[in-house]
């Protein structure tokens, strides 16, 4: 038997461990390629499984039914309707039967064919979900169903009512609005004060031990956990200066506190991306360092000075821990007509309805999601467009 030599690549370029390498190299890529599949995959089945249970709180049951408007009707609502309907009709509708004869006197002593709530059991009923029916009230709703007298219409209560202990009753409007008041707060205080400390340490600082120690500092509270934010504004906020407990003046200054790391440091970067040749030629021209700032570097940083900022303030929308330990987690039916009104915002709002018992709120909250999740999406959608609309290439 004649056992030949393995040859020996006679090239003097030749690397011998180049075939390891390469196969190192499509090891690597085949797992990052999989960590990328894994988390689309991860997203996909997080945004399938939050729309498939979001989506049927946007619709809402109604019932067909005379209402009689009377001095009796009025003291005792539940009379206004059959007897038969009062398993099956909600009671907060039925509460309101009163305040619908003040809004339009001319309902009194007529008998009226209307569209009513029903109660959040029967709702679930009709959608397929867990229900806890009784068996007359389960069959009325079929002989309902079949005549077309019952049917699922648009959820308007969603967007137009605060929040409730009913479930059917149950909306975002007060937690909108109490967003709406935080925001406003958080941006009239972080976006000024924010850019022009950037701008002092970016442009007019000294390189020093004391300015080092607050950029070392602003980088450290941009990564602290956000509840701490919280005990610090129920320290200062309330506890020092005894601003007034779950209002949007005391959740937009602790958000302030916040935000303020993220758009200094996003404001530094975009006021460090304009070239140093802006500011020689102003100097070359007289100007002063004042002037050129204001007049040059600040106008061409500008658009990533706003990039910045409303991710931070995007940031901002989504949190809820800090705005837990400031009582922004409150029973709130109302809308808050001032910042000092007691208040709550959507994620607070959300995080109380996933812990309440009824099933109508699972699907609340899934729907609330989808709200919050697509006015984050539109901030952040709003600072791309902004920011390739206004950059200025060199």
């Amino acid at each position: 038997m004649i056992f030949r030599k393995k040859q020996k690549n006679k090239n003097p370029f030749y690397d011998p461990s180049l075939n390891a390498r390469h196969r190192s190299s499509r090891i690597f890529k085949r797992f990052t390629l999989s960590s990328l599949v894994f988390s689309i995959a991860f997203l996909g089945f997080f945004l399938f499984d939050m729309i498939t249970k979001g989506v049927p709180a946007f619709e809402q049951a109604y019932v067909k039914v005379l209402v009689s408007y009377n001095e009796e009707t009025i003291q005792d609502p539940r009379k206004a309707i059959d007897r038969k309907y009062r398993g099956i009709i909600s009671r907060a509708w039925t509460r309101d039967i009163p305040s619908h004869v003040r809004t339009n006197p001319e309902l009194m002593n007529t008998t009226q064919e209307i569209w009513a709530l029903t109660d959040d059991q029967v709702d679930q009923y009709l959608k397929g979900h867990y229900y806890k029916l009784k068996r007359k009230d389960k069959k009325l709703v079929d002989e309902l169903k079949a005549s077309g007298e019952i049917e699922l219409k648009f959820n308007k209560i969603f967007f137009t009512n605060g929040d409730s202990k009913i479930p059917e009753y149950a909306g975002l409007k007060s937690a909108v609005i109490g967003s709406i008041l935080t925001l406003t707060i958080t941006m009239l205080f972080a976006f000024p004060i924010g850019v022009m400390t950037a701008i002092y340490l970016e442009e007019f600082a000294d390189d020093n031990k004391f300015t080092q120690i607050i950029e070392v500092n602003i980088n450290n509270l941009a990564a602290i956990p956000s509840i701490l934010f919280g005990l610090l504004g129920l320290a200062i906020f309330i506890n020092l200066f005894g601003l007034p407990r779950s209002s949007p003046l005391v959740g937009g200054l602790t958000l302030a506190l916040m935000t303020l790391p993220i758009i200094i440091v996003s404001s530094r970067a975009a006021l460090r991306a304009v070239p140093d040749s802006i500011r020689q030629a102003g100097y070359g021209i007289g100007l002063t360092k004042i002037e050129v700032t204001r007049d040059h570097v600040l106008p061409l940083a500008f658009p990533g000075i706003l990039t910045g900022s409303i991710i931070g303030l995007a940031h901002a929308m989504g949190e809820t821990a800090p705005l837990i330990i400031i009582g922004m987690i409150a029973f709130i039916p109302d809308s808050p007509t001032m910042v000092t009104d007691a208040a709550t915002v959507m994620p607070a709002q959300l995080f109380t309805w996933a812990g309440m018992p009824e099933r109508m709120y699972v699907e609340k909250t899934a729907a609330g999601i989808m709200v919050l999740l697509t006015v984050l999406i539109s901030l952040n959608t709003l600072a791309i467009y902004l920011r390739k609309k206004l950059e200025v290439k060199w």
